[in-house]
């Protein structure tokens, strides 16, 4: 069975205007070694109003100042791939693809002028706007950049798109089924090319309406393809970073970090959730939920050979430290309410609105009732929420100005007293708990403080340092 690698490409990959493609170009040359490949690229990164941005970023801007009838300069949105395409292109190859760049320019501002007519910036208008300013256009000139490096390549033209989405244009679910059925034109790309560019984050519905997913889409792009051709080739997957995985935030903690070599499908999952950019959980959830065994690799470009490799059941390995990550999330909410009304608004986040940023807490009782607690790991979502909340409970509390620190590994179990060291650690430095929440079957331990100056910083850094004492004594 042919194999293929499916590598996501994000913005800071590319780099601002495109800087580190010769470095893309040089990984992706050592992957085509191993197996063909399908490159999922994010949107590029820009410098607009004096910081780096992403595109899509850039292009939401643009977009909500056109809904409120303040129309801004938006040759922004195509200069950058002018200038990449002048950097890498010959005149052949820079003509024709500058030729789809003016197709999607024009469709950029038609989405725009809607926008204005409209007043809002929403739904299909804001899907076509971030498409054809960002992921679909980057998927075309990194087929056009790939070929002028001698590789043999193409892209996925969005006529033929394989990603199928329900009309969820903002939030959109990946329909499975409907995308494989979709996906003749990418195999043939695929037997025909060793290299085929794909644009992460978009997708598109049955009738052919521009879709986007949720913020760090390009991941779930990079796993739905993934899962679409699993049925026909030896398939894998590789997020290409700036390093593997570590055993905390080497912007918070400066020692003592250890390279973690594996992580199962579970401790990746809960450690995306709970602050630690290693991908997108939903993209492990969809994988999970379509019952396949899919290994992903979180690559280190500068340094290749270094790989955190994630599978469903990584290899056993009893000298590594059970206490595999800890991480912080800032910015969270807890939401309490009587249970039965819970446990239907449980129902209602998971099944109607896909939405899984939170977890349910230890229950407690007040007047002998049973009443559920649920942090919610984004603050901002609950404030927009809050009066669907109530239509479910309305005497429903919320609390904000709450953060997490989590302990994550699926064989913590094993270590004696480690939820009691873990708090103990964090009352010594000060730091009040508000409540602590260790489930064996979670392989997580939750410690909730207040979001307060560095308290989460502090925190992370002292049960990190506890961490690397308890796998000493262990060993």
């Amino acid at each position: 069975m042919t194999s293929i690698t499916v590598a996501k490409f994000g913005g800071s990959a590319l780099g601002a205007d495109g800087v580190l493609i010769p470095k893309i170009i040089e990984r992706i040359k050592q992957m085509q070694g191993e197996s063909k490949v399908v490159a999922v690229f994010s949107a590029p990164l820009i410098e607009y109003e004096g910081k780096l941005s992403s595109m899509t970023d850039v292009a939401i801007k643009v977009g909500k100042n056109y809904a409120s009838s303040n129309p801004v300069e938006i040759e922004i949105l195509r200069e950058v791939y002018e200038r990449i395409a002048g950097a890498h292109l010959k005149d052949e190859e820079k003509k024709e693809f500058l030729s789809h760049l003016d197709r999607f320019y024009r469709q950029v501002i038609i989405s725009l002028k809607g926008a204005a007519e409209n007043r809002r910036f929403v739904d299909v208008i804001r899907s076509r706007t971030l498409a054809y300013s960002g992921e679909v256009t980057m998927c075309y000139l990194m087929g056009y950049v790939m070929r002028a490096h001698g590789i043999k390549a193409t892209h996925v033209p969005i006529e033929h798109w394989p990603i199928i989405t329900d009309d969820n244009f903002e939030a959109a679910n990946f329909m499975p089924e409907e995308s494989r059925q979709a996906s003749a034109h990418l195999v043939e790309l695929i037997e025909s090319n060793d290299v085929v560019s794909m644009g992460g984050f978009i997708g598109r519905t049955v009738d052919n309406l521009e879709t986007t997913y949720e913020r760090g889409g390009s991941d779930r792009t990079a796993a739905d393809i993934a899962i679409i051709l699993n049925d026909r080739y030896d398939t894998r997957i590789s997020f290409e970073k700036d390093s593997a995985v570590l055993s905390a935030d080497p912007k918070i903690v400066k020692d003592g970090l250890d390279f973690v070599p594996y992580l199962s499908y579970n401790e990746a999952r809960i450690a995306g959730m709970f602050g630690m950019k290693i991908l997108d959980p939903i993209a492990i959830k969809e994988i999970d939920d379509n019952e396949l065994d899919i290994p992903i690799a979180i690559t280190d470009m500068t340094k290749p050979g270094s790989v955190t490799v994630i599978k469903r059941t990584p290899p056993a390995d009893d000298s590594a430290n059970p206490i595999k990550i800890v991480t912080g999330k800032k910015n969270c909410a807890i939401v309490r309410m009587e249970s039965m009304s819970a446990s239907h608004l449980i129902a209602n986040l998971e099944r109607d609105k896909q939405y899984h940023d939170f977890v349910k807490l230890s229950p407690y009782f007040k007047d002998d009732t049973e009443m559920t607690r649920l942090l919610f790991l984004d603050a901002d979502y609950v404030r927009r929420q809050e009066r669907h909340f109530r239509a479910y409970y309305p005497k429903t509390e919320v609390v904000y100005g709450r953060a997490v620190v989590t302990l994550i590994g699926d064989e913590m179990w094993r270590v004696p007293k480690i939820a009691s060291t873990a708090s103990s650690t964090v009352s010594e430095h000060d730091i009040n708990i508000l409540n602590l929440d260790a489930q064996e079957e979670t392989s997580r331990i939750l410690i909730v403080l207040e979001d307060k100056g560095t308290s989460v910083a502090e925190a992370v850094k002292a049960i990190h340092m506890t961490r690397n004492k308890i796998h000493g004594a262990r060993r």
